[in-house]
C-alpha cells in the first residue's frame, strides 16, 4: 500500500477523493462542451496530483474515452451519430495515437507541459472568437461545405474534399491524443462544423464516439508502454462517468454563447498556470 500512488500523497487531503471530484469537473465539461473536458483532465491531474505530463496523459485519456462512450452509446440510441464518419476519423486516429504516447514517454517534461500551454491558449482563443461569430452566424452567407447530407437518406454524400477533411482532422487528433493525453475533440468538433451540415447534437454526438474510439487505442498503447497509474486512473475515471452523466442533464439549459466564453477563460488561466509552474521549476528550484 505504501507505493499506492507512487508518490502523490497530498497532505491533509485524500488522493483518491481528489481524483474523484476532479474527474467529475472533467466529465461535467466534456458533458457541456463535447471536447472541452479532454482539456482540462490533464492540467487538473498535473495541479491537484503533482504528476508530469507524460504520467497524467494515459489517465486522462483512459477517464475520458470512458466518459465519452457513454455518451456516444447515448447518441447512438438516439441515433445522431454518425458513424461511417467516426469510424473514419477514429481509424486516422489510431494510426498515430501510439506515435504521440512513444514520443511522450521519452520528451522532457518541460517542453511537453509548455507545448500543452500553447493548445490551451490556441483552443480557448477559438472557442472566443467563436462564441462572438455566433451572434451574427444568421448574417452570413457561407460556402457549402464538402461533406453534405443526402436530402432522400440523410446519410453523408463521400467526396474526395469530404474524406481527406475528415481523416486529417482524425490524423492529427489521434497524435495530440497520444502525446498530451486529450481526446482531440477541440479538434473534431470545429472540423465537423467545418467540412458538414450536420446539427450540433449530431456533431457533439459522433465526436464524443470519435473521442472514445481514439481514446482506447491511447490507453492501449500506455498499457503496452506499462506508463498507466490505475490507483488514479480507476477514480478519476469513475469521477467523469459521474460528472458525464450529471452534466447531459444540464446541457440543453447551459450550454451556449456564455459557456463558450466561460470556458475561453478558465482555459486560457489553466494555460498560464502551466507556464507558471514550469518556469518556477526550472528556475527557482
Amino acid at each position: 500500500m505504501a507505493d499506492w500512488f507512487n508518490g502523490c500523497e497530498l497532505k491533509g487531503m485524500d488522493p483518491i477523493l481528489i481524483s474523484i471530484f476532479i474527474g467529475a469537473l472533467t466529465g461535467i465539461v466534456l458533458a457541456l462542451t463535447g471536447a472541452g473536458g479532454t482539456i482540462i483532465a490533464v492540467p487538473l491531474l498535473m495541479f491537484s496530483l503533482h504528476l508530469t505530463v507524460a504520467e497524467a496523459a494515459p489517465i486522462g485519456l483512459f477517464a475520458v474515452g470512458l466518459s465519452a462512450a457513454i455518451g456516444a452509446i447515448l447518441g447512438l440510441r438516439q441515433k445522431i451519430v454518425r458513424y461511417r464518419a467516426a469510424s473514419l476519423i477514429a481509424f486516422a486516429g489510431a494510426l498515430t495515437a501510439p506515435a504521440g504516447v512513444w514520443l511522450a514517454q521519452r520528451l522532457p517534461n518541460a517542453p511537453l507541459s509548455l507545448l500543452f500551454a500553447a493548445v490551451l491558449i490556441y483552443v480557448a482563443v477559438r472557442m472566443f472568437r467563436q462564441s462572438q461569430r455566433d451572434d451574427n452566424e444568421s448574417m452570413r452567407v457561407s460556402a457549402e461545405p464538402p461533406c453534405q447530407l443526402d436530402d432522400v437518406e440523410g446519410r453523408l454524400i463521400w467526396n474526395i474534399p469530404c474524406f481527406r477533411a475528415l481523416a486529417l482532422s482524425g490524423t492529427m487528433a489521434g497524435f495530440l491524443s497520444g502525446l498530451l493525453g486529450v481526446g482531440g475533440g477541440f479538434v473534431i468538433v470545429p472540423t465537423l462544423k467545418k467540412v458538414t451540415n450536420l446539427n450540433i447534437p449530431s456533431i457533439l454526438a459522433t465526436s464524443l464516439a470519435i473521442i472514445a474510439l481514439i481514446s482506447m487505442v491511447g490507453v492501449i498503447s500506455a498499457l503496452l508502454m506499462e506508463a498507466m497509474k490505475w490507483s488514479i486512473a480507476i477514480p478519476f475515471g469513475g469521477g467523469t462517468v459521474v460528472g458525464m452523466l450529471l452534466g447531459r442533464l444540464f446541457a440543453d439549459r447551459l450550454a451556449g454563447r456564455r459557456l463558450q466564453q466561460g470556458f475561453a477563460i478558465l482555459t486560457i488561466s489553466v494555460a498560464i498556470g502551466l507556464i507558471v509552474n514550469v518556469i518556477w521549476n526550472m528556475f527557482f528550484i
